[in-house]
């Protein structure tokens, strides 16, 4: 496997790095060595005329302009996010519409999302 990405070379040695890229190509990796092939990754110079590299290169320039990309998979950081305005949300909600605590609602109207 030839890469002009250094850095993919690095993360799929750094056995701390659980991207889910990188685990998806040492997945893979492992599966093909189980089914007796020699796998081996090799960092090549970019912008050098290597058969192939130039319509690797094109294909993934391509795909990365396609509109209709899917992933199977949402960043926890984003999952994160949305529980938590949801969560305020549905707190907001809820005090909006209890007669309890009427003190304390005219100290704090509305929990303001960062």
């Amino acid at each position: 496997m030839h890469t002009d990405s250094r850095i993919t070379l690095q993360s799929l040695q750094n056995t701390n790095n659980h991207n889910y890229l990188i685990e998806e190509i040492r997945k893979s990796a492992i599966a093909l060595e189980k089914r007796n092939w020699t796998i081996t990754f090799t960092w090549i110079k970019a912008h050098v005329r290597i058969y192939g590299k130039e319509l690797a290169d094109k294909l993934a320039k391509e795909a990365a302009r396609m509109d209709d990309i899917s992933f199977n998979r949402i960043p926890k950081n984003e999952v994160v996010q949305q529980l938590r305005v949801q969560s305020i949300a549905k707190w907001q909600n809820q005090c909006d519409s209890t007669t309890k605590g009427l003190a304390t609602k005219k100290f704090s109207q509305s929990l303001k999302i960062d």
